[in-house]
């Protein structure tokens, strides 16, 4: 049986219990933190170390790719440089940089330099060009960091489009993975470079950023900023109720009090994987900030990172080959690892492994924990609380199905909640209600006025939009998402983009889109419709229409029901809850009929488990139906009426 208490690797937290947290907090956040600015914060952990690796960088993940190594000092004088270049081309306190980068070692420099500049602002790069364009005209950002083309342009090109259809970007700065290739390819990717398309605004500066950097001092910033704690330093976007995403502003104190938590709870020394992609919270703080902080190694696996030419398929031989003793990943990745065999690889380094982002199913984390021998820690977390507001403690006890014990100094509480989304008074341990968190990571608002109604429980405490309860031990137990977002592998889509594009077909009447759990991304698109009276197309000509209306690709709906009548709450919502057990249901029944089974399923709500699978089968049958549909995040129940 696994070790759920892991004792591998080097104890210095000591925090094992709520009793630990509880201990821990008797003395003051406010003396524990070294600096309540990022800048400092990394400066200081640089300054302590400065010989010991920072990155470790390759371009892919095969065995003979070679590796590119960033030492702490480096990593400081690269980011002060990056400040410095920032602020040169105009960048202070409160003006935006927008990052439209890949995984590389000059996006933490960019990253970290700009908000000791100014604001990081990390887009997907995925993201349409409409989509990009209106978060840099919402944040105003003066600079764009763009990476020059390598395989191909279509990056590039994006950024181009951005540069032209947003009138506040002064500066272009150009980053080159040219370094990271072979000679030969190098020539060709510089060579490609100087044919590729321009802005076609002439007031656009051109910089190339490694060459920015080299002209500027690396010990000290220029513009002398004393950087205060309650300072923007980052802009994250994150899906909207309207479509376009929403913005939620970093302030110094949030991102550096994450860091300084996540140091007293996760054990050193750790060589941390880096596979997750640094515009989103948890690649940036896990395998940013809170790593340097840290003074841990992170193993940058390329720059598409899980995604990367052979890092799946030798996923474990990188672990091997890097003595990696940790990972960050999504449920999804550890479906697919589950799979993979070691083929001899020696993981022996390997001590613990993060989950985020996704609710994690039991068999997942099950199967990953049998195949590589590991504790599977999830956590908790949003982008609004600087990524983590729970943990499962990698020195104490993992608790299987909960995603672990609050972060010391923040509180979380479970609370009932009126119709006007305020909280009445706090559920008790088991009992269901709205999460909310209070703490020093709990970010001020979104940029955008209007996107910050309702998400308040009370002052200070911010509605999680989730649902779940503590137990008596003061473990977190998520029961259900009431955010309406539809997860896709990590990538949030909004239900409006999906429900706007179809309500433009003239046969739509009603339309409404929830996620579909797929046991590969956690969550595909799909989309119920009601139609005007005297309209028949068939669902297929719909779908046919929706690839053409729907403007991002990812949120192209794979299947389309049409609906004699919409299911409403009773003040006339659409019950998207109804509509998310009705797309599981179909998937289940779907996955059983394919296996050839005698079961039969029916997905419904339980009042203290949440969704629930009741499946009714033969008893020879059980374990290979908990096989089939023990990937998805709800429980099953054999022993109830379908």
């Amino acid at each position: 049986m696994l070790d759920t208490k892991n004792d591998r690797g080097t104890r210095t937290g000591g925090i094992r219990t709520q009793a630990d947290i509880d201990d821990f907090e008797r003395t003051p956040w406010q003396e524990k933190l070294p600096a309540q600015n990022t800048y400092e914060l990394l400066c200081r952990a640089c300054d302590s170390k400065p010989d010991q690796t920072a990155l470790r960088f390759v371009m892919t993940g095969e065995a003979s790719a070679p590796e590119f190594v960033v030492d702490y000092a480096t990593l400081k004088a690269r980011v002060t440089q990056a400040a410095n270049a920032f602020h040169r081309a105009g960048i202070t306190t409160g003006t935006a940089v927008t990052l439209l980068l890949p995984n590389l070692p000059q996006t933490h420099y960019a990253l970290l330099g700009a908000q000791a500049a100014g604001i990081a602002s990390p887009i997907n790069p995925m993201l349409e060009v409409d989509y990009i364009a209106a978060i840099v005209n919402e944040t105003g950002a003066q600079a764009l960091v763009a990476c020059a083309p390598v395989s191909d342009s279509a990056l590039w090109d994006k950024a181009i489009a951005v540069a032209d259809r947003c009138p506040s970007v002064q500066t272009l700065f150009v980053v080159s993975a040219a370094p990271y290739l072979p000679a030969a390819e190098r020539a060709r990717v510089d060579a490609a470079f100087e044919t590729a398309s321009r802005p076609c605004r002439t007031d656009v500066k051109m910089v190339g950023f490694d060459q920015a950097l080299a002209a500027e001092p690396s010990d000290t910033l220029v513009s002398k900023r004393h950087i205060l704690a309650t300072d923007i330093c980052s802009y994250f976007h994150t899906g909207g109720t309207t479509g376009l995403p929403k913005v939620a502003t970093h302030t110094h104190l949030n991102e550096a009090f994450v860091a300084s938590m996540l140091k007293a709870l996760i054990p050193s020394p750790n060589t941390i994987l880096c596979g997750l992609p640094l515009f989103h919270v948890n690649g940036a703080m896990i395998t940013g900030l809170a790593a340097f902080h840290g003074g841990w190694e992170v193993v940058m696996l390329t720059p598409a990172g899980y995604r990367g030419p052979g890092v799946m398929p030798n996923f474990w031989k990188l672990v091997e080959r890097f003595r990696a003793t940790s990972f960050s990943g999504v449920p999804t990745i550890y479906a697919a690892l589950a799979d993979l065999p070691r083929e001899g690889a020696d993981i022996a380094s390997l001590r613990f492994a993060f989950c985020g982002a996704a609710p994690l199913p039991a068999e997942v984390a099950r199967r990953f924990e049998a195949a590589a021998g590991i504790p599977l820690y999830e956590g908790y977390g949003l982008t609004e609380g600087a990524c983590v507001s729970s943990l499962n403690p990698p020195q104490g006890e993992r608790r299987l199905g909960t995603v672990g014990l609050r972060l010391p100094h923040q509180a979380i509480g479970v609370w009932k909640v009126d119709g006007s989304g305020h909280a009445t008074e706090p559920c008790a341990p088991g009992e269901t209600g709205v999460i909310g968190i209070n703490g020093p990571n709990v970010f001020p608002g979104y940029l955008r006025e209007q996107d910050n109604g309702g998400i308040w429980l009370n002052p200070g405490w911010l509605n999680t939009g989730d649902l779940g309860h503590l137990d008596a031990d003061g473990y977190l137990h998520l029961t259900g998402r009431a955010k309406e977002l539809i997860i896709r592998g990590g990538h949030n889509i909004d239900p409006a983009m999906i429900e706007d594009a179809l309500l433009q077909h003239p046969a739509v009447a009603m339309a409404a889109a929830v996620g579909q759990p797929d046991a590969h991304t956690g969550e595909l698109p799909v989309a119920y419709v009601v139609l005007k009276p005297g309209f028949t197309p068939a669902a297929d000509e719909l779908l046919a229409a929706a690839r053409n209306l729907v403007p991002e690709r990812a949120a192209v709906p794979v299947r389309i029901d049409v609906l004699q009548e919409m299911p409403l709450t009773s003040v006339g919502k659409v019950a998207r809850a109804e509509l998310r057990m009705r797309a599981a249901e179909h998937v289940l029944r779907e996955m059983l009929a394919q296996a050839g089974t005698a079961a039969s399923v029916r997905v419904g709500p339980d009042i203290r488990r949440g969704t629930v699978a009741f499946v009714q089968c033969p008893a020879a049958d059980v374990a290979r139906v908990q096989d089939l549909l023990g990937r998805f995040p709800f429980p099953l129940d054999f022993n109830s009426p379908v």
